[in-house]
């Protein structure tokens, strides 16, 4: 990870643990904010770099996250070539 991506405070990326907790107690999985996550993501990687995006969404956002939420986050990225997720557990 880069020392960029270290030294970005946590409540920089909260809004985007908020996009994607978004519904998650009150509706279903699928309704979650990705809209929402698209438009953080692109504003982050604006603001730092696509190269800090990528470290501190591997090393910061997703370790932090809950496998629903991981699962949840696979399905909308690969929606358009995916059919169906297989949980394994």
């Amino acid at each position: 990870m880069t020392e960029t991506a270290t030294l970005i405070p946590l409540i920089t990326f909260i809004p985007i643990f908020t996009a994607i907790s978004d519904c998650l107690r009150h509706c279903a999985p699928r309704n979650r904010n990705w809209l929402r996550f698209k438009e953080l993501e692109l504003e982050f990687a604006d603001n730092y770099g696509v190269e800090t995006w990528a470290d501190v969404f591997n090393f910061r956002v997703m370790p932090a996250l809950e496998p629903e939420a991981k699962r949840w986050l696979l399905i909308q990225k690969s929606s358009s070539g995916i059919k169906s997720v297989k949980i394994l557990e």
